[in-house]
């Protein structure tokens, strides 16, 4: 059975407990407020990654993250406790997953308001969130319009167009599974020949770029 990969939004109220999280490949990133993992403190706009047993504690004016997990667990792990929302915003099947040695990567994508990636594929599956702005994604021969925290998968191989909002900047965070050997470059590949030698106008900030183990 390929793996699945799965992004959750976990809200923690001030007075919210810490909870343990089990031992899965995973990136979290701090939409709201700040938290504690694994005895390091971690602020909004930042992330952490790592595939052991960890605590994770919101800090005193409470938190609100987005959970990626990589497993074999066709059952969600939603998060419990007192003060605590979690739900399971997507969820994907990896029937495209690379051969061989794994990476995750967790970026940012930013366009100016306009922007847009040309026909493109990658190298690797994963899931998007936007988190500001506006995007249309055309792919399977439809086009889906996406608004701040709406998620969605691409599958690596399938031809992808993105079109940024026309009248304000869009930035959405991913997670991707990766062959190991893209650690620190590009996954992307242009599609049309005439597109190779076009301006590029989104901009990436890498967040990790981990080995993992296979599932």
């Amino acid at each position: 059975m390929a793996p699945i990969l799965r992004l959750y939004e976990d809200v923690f109220s001030s007075n919210a407990r810490g909870v343990r999280l089990p031992a899965l490949p995973r990136m979290i990133f701090i939409v709201h407020g700040a938290v504690s993992i694994a005895e390091k403190s971690i602020a909004a706009e930042e992330t952490w990654q790592g595939s052991d047993i960890v605590s994770l504690t919101p800090g005193n004016e409470g938190a609100t993250c987005w959970r990626w997990e990589l497993s074999q667990d066709d059952s969600p792990s939603l998060l419990t406790g007192p003060g605590i929302t979690s739900r399971e915003k997507l969820s994907a099947r990896l029937d495209t997953l690379p051969e061989g040695e794994l990476l995750m990567r967790g970026d940012s994508v930013a366009f100016p308001p306009g922007g847009c990636a040309y026909l493109h594929t990658h190298q690797g599956p994963g899931i998007r969130c936007l988190i500001e702005g506006g995007i249309r994604i055309d792919t399977h021969d439809a086009s889906t319009s996406y608004g701040p925290g709406s998620p969605w998968y691409e599958s690596g191989p399938e031809p992808v167009f993105a079109q940024a909002a026309m009248d304000r900047p869009s930035r959405f965070i991913r997670v991707m599974i990766l062959p190991r050997a893209l650690i620190g470059k590009s996954s992307l590949q242009l599609v049309n020949e005439a597109d190779k030698a076009k301006p590029r106008a989104q901009q990436y900030k890498i967040f990790t770029d981990a080995p993992i183990a296979r599932p």
